[in-house]
């Protein structure tokens, strides 16, 4: 039985739950709150009087709006209103030395509830690293409650905070206080937490200032969208301009390997499985692997700043708009690289409806797989021009991509959250970590990881689909005495044939048509089966030609544009729509996942062909 009850309240990654450790040693146990998976972490210790106090260790919150279960759990633990939990005598608020400013903001609310609070400032040794000397009496003095520091991992101020609790342990009467709660609005709480920041905070590194003069810019309603995509734009022109002679490089190497098998190989299938099916087919993906690289290259420096935190901030006042906050622009992100992470990362988003809605666009973000497929393209119709300075044009056609999938989903989020998954828009909080350079090492690592996962799939999934394409598009032979190549009358020409007559109206002719089956394995499939498609299609002098060279000229302008609309919105990715069955335990979303952006592909790729067709006649 305790004699008093305590609850640690405070941030993740506070040092909460350190401090709890050091207060309880091995005197703890931990379970769930009843009902939900929520941890729940109790102990005790024994002070100087001999008493029993009781510890409860509640999860690392933001703020005390009852947004999320972890808020709504500790929100009823600290007001009494818990159904298997007894109100606590008093609170310890823990916050960190060195965000003071994102913290104070949970400080003001825990105290607003008008139990006996005590502010441990734990973290004080990094403090001190980084220069950051705080006006503890100040501070005190400020809030009307007693403030120390700590460092909780080492012990540092646990002989104060035990003296401290004794003393006000003693004073207080069992009698439990009243609850007397006001109401500040979120707005109010960080505009006040900033104000008594600034006023407490008496020096600070280097750094830190450096990081706020940053954010002023960066953060601005204004000036931070504009950098942001301008940061978009620079590196769509960069995957084009910087990239372009690697790649000559890699084709010239395809191109030569090709010209040494048609050299000493015989006329047979071995041959036309070599240079038809494998060079063709995967020397069209792995061509694009510079322009891969030059795209994370800027995500993972990006990242390695500091830089994403903040985008996700950006983002949150136009997500905010549409129903969702900047919490689910960070798995939208993800999808930048691949849906499938993207899509798993939005187990970070309480609101179940927010989570669903999130998943229900993240294919929509146009993930590394379809650089290969919109290199191609515009690298045959787009013409390799500037526009305006040093701005290309086909880096401006890939920036619209871009935009077009992150506008598209937006609007579906939007009309989502006003029907199928309709409520309220969250508030967004997250800690922002400072500026700071990224390490070579560690890029060139993350370029590795990269590569590596690119070529494995290039030698696995793409050659597969390559190698049953190949075999699919050579047999049966023509009849003897015909002008068509095999391929016409082979079981994928048959295929593509029927299909075509469903895709005619988008402007897909059969080839596309059958490139578009292997492509579910994979996007970027879709390339290199058109590589092989064609490769098979075409007498010597056209096999010759790169694939762009090609497409270039068996497709007019119209259908080139219809099939980049189509791979905005298309979900051709098997293992994306199984993550979405497993993510989401349901069959019914999963299919209207597919059907929704399987019929807007089909639409906007309609619109787009009978639109440009209208336009060039």
């Amino acid at each position: 039985m305790n004699d008093f009850r305590i609850a640690l309240v405070g941030t993740p990654n506070c040092g909460k739950s350190s401090l709890f450790n050091m207060l309880t040693g091995s005197r703890q146990k931990v379970a769930n709150y009843p009902g939900v998976t929520v941890e729940k972490r109790t102990g005790y210790y024994i002070n100087s009087t001999g008493r029993n106090i009781g510890l409860i260790d509640l999860p690392g919150i933001y703020s005390l709006k009852d947004r999320t279960l972890d808020e709504r759990i500790s929100r009823q633990v600290i007001t009494g209103n818990h159904p298997d939990e007894a109100q606590p005598d008093f609170l310890l608020c823990v916050a960190d030395c060195t965000n003071l400013r994102v913290h104070l903001r949970l400080v003001l609310e825990v105290k607003e509830l008008g139990l006996p609070v005590i502010l441990v400032l734990n973290m004080q040794d990094l403090a001190e690293r980084d220069e950051i000397s705080i006006d503890v009496d100040k501070l005190s003095g400020e809030l009307g409650v007693p403030v120390i520091t700590s460092i909780a991992v080492r012990q540092s101020g646990m002989v104060d905070l035990k003296k401290i609790l004794d003393r006000d342990l003693r004073e207080m009467s069992l009698k439990q206080p009243p609850i007397r709660e006001r109401h500040s609005t979120t707005r109010e709480l960080q505009r006040h937490a900033r104000q008594l920041a600034e006023r407490v905070i008496v020096s600070e590194g280097r750094q830190h200032k450096i990081t706020r003069q940053i954010d002023q810019v960066v953060l601005n309603p204004i000036a931070g969208p504009v950098i942001f995509f301008a940061l978009l734009f620079i590196m769509f022109q960069a995957v084009f301009s910087w990239a372009e002679a690697p790649m000559d490089m890699i084709d010239g190497s395809i191109v030569a390997l090709q010209d040494l098998a048609a050299e000493h190989l015989p006329d047979n299938w071995v041959r036309s499985l070599l240079n038809d099916g494998i060079l063709a087919g995967v020397g069209s993906v792995v061509i694009f692997l510079p322009q891969i690289l030059v795209l994370f290259a800027f995500i993972l420096c990006l990242e390695a700043t500091g830089y994403m935190a903040r985008a996700a901030f950006i983002m949150d006042r136009l997500m905010e708009k549409v129903g969702l906050n900047g919490r689910a622009f960070i798995p939208l992100l993800s999808s930048f690289a691949c849906a499938i992470p993207g899509i798993m990362a939005t187990r970070t988003i309480e609101n179940s409806r927010d989570r669903l809605t999130t998943i229900m666009i993240a294919p929509l973000m146009t993930c590394a797989a379809r650089l290969p497929v919109y290199t191609l393209i515009i690298a045959a119709f787009i013409p390799n021009e500037k526009v305006w300075g040093p701005v290309g044009l086909q880096g401006l056609v890939m920036f619209i991509l871009y935009l077009a999938g992150i506008v598209s989903a937006l609007i579906i989020a939007a009309v989502m959250k006003k029907t199928l998954t309709k409520g309220a828009a969250q508030p967004f909080l997250m800690e922002l970590p400072k500026y700071q350079m990224p390490l070579l090492k560690n890029i060139l690592i993350g370029l590795y990881e990269r590569a590596r996962i690119f070529m494995r799939r290039a030698g696995t999934i793409i050659m597969s689909t390559t190698v049953m394409l190949w075999f699919l598009a050579s047999y049966p032979k023509a009849p003897a005495g015909s002008s068509e190549p095999d391929i016409y009358y082979s079981f994928a020409g048959v295929i593509g044939k029927f299909l075509e007559k469903i895709f005619a109206p988008l402007g897909f002719n059969w080839e596309i048509s059958i490139a578009l089956v292997p492509g579910m394995a994979a996007r970027e499939v879709a390339v290199a089966a058109l590589g092989t498609v064609y490769s098979l299609s075409g007498d010597d002098e056209q096999v010759a030609e790169s694939l762009s060279g090609l497409l270039q000229g068996a497709w007019p302008l119209p259908t080139a544009l219809a099939f980049l609309t189509w791979y905005i919105y298309a979900p051709q990715c098997f293992a994306t729509l199984a993550v979405v069955r497993r993510e989401t335990n349901s069959w019914k979303w999963t299919l209207f996942l597919a059907g929704y952006l399987f019929s807007l592909a089909y639409f906007m790729a309609w619109i787009v062909n009978v639109t440009a067709t209208a336009l060039m006649a």
